[in-house]
């Protein structure tokens, strides 16, 4: 019996979506020009941020939280199609009548009512400016030698609030877009094997748009400590490590 246990035990703090069963959920406070930002880490490629009384969620996805109790959004942002990013059920209990989705032009085919912007476009929401970068594979492809994330299809988002500018990527790899950003605060770089970066990657991308702090998302069983260790010698950029398996 004591071996099922532990076995047991062993697959629940194991599985990449363990954080399921949360209900309590880490987070950092930024401050601004305009009142601080609260960054909460939900998991995976899901986040939130809290700022000036308006709750921005960011691909909130089912298996990382009951969505069904997190804050109602304000403003829901969608990066791409992928079920764990485009999760329905999760969009639908924090979106209300009031609330602004800001999604891809091949999300808006699953759901009306968005606010779709293209790669490279510039968009105030609520107040809230919001650029999209893109978000694509260079490297990375499937087996029918076609990427995980096609060209001009996917998003990475720029937030800002106050005097702060808040990168979130989305699923990509180390593009020539990302690496050419400039004045980044906050960025929040995938590292999940093998779909998007290696820490190498990410570790290159940093190094070349340089955001003050550096948080490696939607990472699942890759080490986060080979991206401290890559970058331990640059101290201008400060890599915080989260739960976002």
């Amino acid at each position: 019996m004591n071996r099922i246990i532990a076995l047991i035990m062993l697959l629940i703090l194991t599985c990449p979506f363990a954080a399921a069963a949360r209900t309590q959920f880490a987070a950092d406070t930024i401050k601004t020009s305009a009142g601080d930002v609260t960054i909460t880490f939900i998991g995976h490629g899901s986040l939130m941020f809290d700022f000036a009384g308006k709750i921005i969620q960011v691909d909130p996805f089912t298996k990382v939280a009951d969505y069904t109790i997190q804050p109602k959004a304000d403003i829901i942002l969608i990066t791409h199609d992928h079920y764990d990013h485009l999760d329905l059920p999760a969009l639908n209990s924090v979106r209300t009548p009031h609330t602004n989705v800001v999604l891809t032009e091949t999300c808006a085919k699953q759901l009306k009512g968005g606010i779709i912007m293209h790669n490279r476009e510039v968009k105030t929401v609520q107040g809230i400016k919001i650029e999209a970068v893109p978000a694509y594979n260079l490297i990375h492809m499937r087996d029918n030698n076609q990427p995980f994330h096609p060209r001009d299809v996917g998003n990475g988002y720029i937030l800002t609030f106050g005097d702060k500018r808040i990168f979130v990527a989305g699923d990509t790899e180390n593009t020539p877009e990302m690496k050419a950003l400039r004045d980044i605060d906050v960025a929040f770089l995938p590292m999940n094997l093998p779909y998007t970066m290696t820490p190498e990657m990410v570790a290159d991308a940093a190094k070349a748009f340089r955001p003050k702090i550096l948080y490696p998302y939607h990472y699942g069983e890759t080490d986060p400590a080979k991206l401290v260790d890559l970058l331990k010698n640059d101290k201008d950029i400060e890599v915080r490590i989260r739960d976002m398996r």
